[in-house]
């Protein structure tokens, strides 16, 4: 944890848990795309023949949830002890653990997919590729990848957290092709690519890759 970004944003995700846990509730309901995205995601990984899958960066594990109920096997690794302890109050029959999506605490080719959802968007740019060479080196041979994020050309700095309370975290907003450029450059091969709301202020993306063989 020496990088200070790593520290704040931990910090303030464990501060502002259970604000950020109210305000995801039911958005998965509320948005079919998303829905779409995470039941595609959750038939790549069994036509790639099945097996565990990391939600990274998986806050109050309302994804881990949904993907485990479309039948995949997942588990949840997030940054902030807090929001662990909030995943796991919610979900106990799943697993979460605290981790860093910067050094995963994974084995080498030991999950057969891996899904970042809004999560990298706290990743300044000189560590992206070192997490997404992080996501290459645990994906299988065959394994999607599913990467979602805002879409933008800012960062923008939150000093005040849903709970009222002081944080203070960054939130990179960035192109498709930019994320999509420092995924070739980890050894994946982008397979789709979803553009969400796109007449919004701060649209959303979503990629699949896979890792080349």
């Amino acid at each position: 944890m020496s990088d200070d970004w790593l520290s704040r944003t931990r910090a303030s995700y464990d501060t502002d848990a259970s604000g950020y846990a109210e305000k995801v509730d039911g958005l998965l309901e509320g948005n079919p795309y998303l829905r779409a995205s995470l039941a595609l995601f959750a038939e790549l990984v069994a036509e790639a023949g099945g097996g565990p899958v990391a939600d990274v960066g998986c806050g109050p594990g309302y994804v881990t949830r949904r993907l485990n109920d479309l039948g995949v096997d997942a588990f949840g690794i997030d940054l902030s002890p807090e929001m662990i302890a909030i995943a796991r109050r919610d979900h106990p029959d799943l697993r979460f653990e605290v981790g860093t999506m910067t050094d995963l605490d994974l084995p080498d080719h030991s999950v057969a997919g891996l899904l970042a959802f809004w999560s990298v968007i706290h990743i300044p740019d000189h560590a992206v590729p070192g997490v997404f060479a992080q996501f290459r080196r645990v994906l299988r041979p065959g394994g999607p990848l599913l990467v979602g994020f805002h879409v933008g050309d800012r960062t923008r700095h939150r000093t005040e957290g849903y709970t009222g309370r002081p944080i203070s975290v960054d939130s990179h907003h960035r192109r498709p092709a930019q994320v999509a450029r420092w995924l070739r450059e980890a050894g994946f091969a982008i397979e789709a690519e979803l553009l969400l709301r796109p007449d919004d202020d701060v649209p959303g993306a979503i990629l699949l890759a896979r890792p080349h063989p």
